[in-house]
């Protein structure tokens, strides 16, 4: 691993859900127990494409439809509340990161760059997974919806949680899975790298991201190339450098 400073004063972002942590077997696992406990049978963890990743009110709506009911607002209250007791009870069940994850966030960390998880799971949730899993004190911060007071694709999820590492935006990365980790990017004007191992319901091809990784040993180069670009674009050109 290359531990040159060569990452000083750059910020980056990464989801949580699909891309740091594979989180489907216990989110899946939550929404099948409570599928089960209204009659239904339960979804194979195979679903988790189309119902993971926009949240756990989206999660629990699209579940039940799968089994051919549509809980109306009061029921799905209800239904989240539940879902929210019965996930903190497994939430490190069968969830675990990435194969290389914990090996680029030790790389990125002594490449003097600031780490921070920009997430639309809850601030409380995310900080009990990544507790459970060691990986809390890798990052800054940890900024749900919640603590941001905007969810992506809103930019300023993004931006609130660049701030929260002490980074700005002109000097940062996003990492993610889906369409709303790639919106929030492109309207914060920061570059993105999508991986294609996630939970997007859009082929990872389509979402439009500067770059698509299958693994995390490709991150580190990438995001270093994508880092240097970025300062290049913004770079002021000096008189002596214009064209004449």
């Amino acid at each position: 691993m290359n531990a040159a400073n060569d990452l000083s004063g750059a910020t980056i972002a990464f989801d949580l859900d699909g891309c740091l942590v594979d989180t489907a077997p216990d989110l899946i696992g939550t929404l099948n127990l409570i599928l089960a406990e209204h009659g239904h049978h339960g979804l194979p963890l195979a679903s988790a494409r189309s119902v993971v990743g926009h949240g756990a009110r989206a999660m629990l709506a699209r579940g039940f439809e799968a089994v051919g009911e549509t809980p109306g607002p009061e029921q799905m209250s209800h239904l989240f509340d539940r879902f929210i007791e019965l996930y903190r009870r497994r939430i490190d069940m069968a969830s675990r990161p990435y194969p290389g994850v914990v090996e680029v966030l030790d790389e990125f960390a002594g490449a003097g760059a600031k780490l921070v998880v920009c997430t639309n799971k809850r601030t409380d949730l995310s900080l009990a997974l990544l507790d459970a899993l060691d990986l809390t004190r890798r990052f800054i911060a940890v900024v749900g919806p919640d603590k941001a007071g905007a969810a992506k694709p809103d930019p300023h999820h993004l931006i609130f949680a660049i701030q929260a590492a002490g980074g700005s935006p002109g000097r940062a990365l996003m990492i993610g899975d889906s369409s709303s980790d790639v919106g929030a990017a492109k309207a914060a004007g920061v570059p993105v790298v999508a991986v294609s191992f996630g939970y997007s319901d859009v082929p990872p091809a389509q979402l439009g991201a500067d770059a698509l990784i299958d693994s995390f040993t490709e991150l580190p180069s990438i995001a270093r190339r994508l880092l240097a670009e970025q300062q290049a674009a913004i770079r002021p050109v000096l008189p002596d450098q214009a064209d004449a």
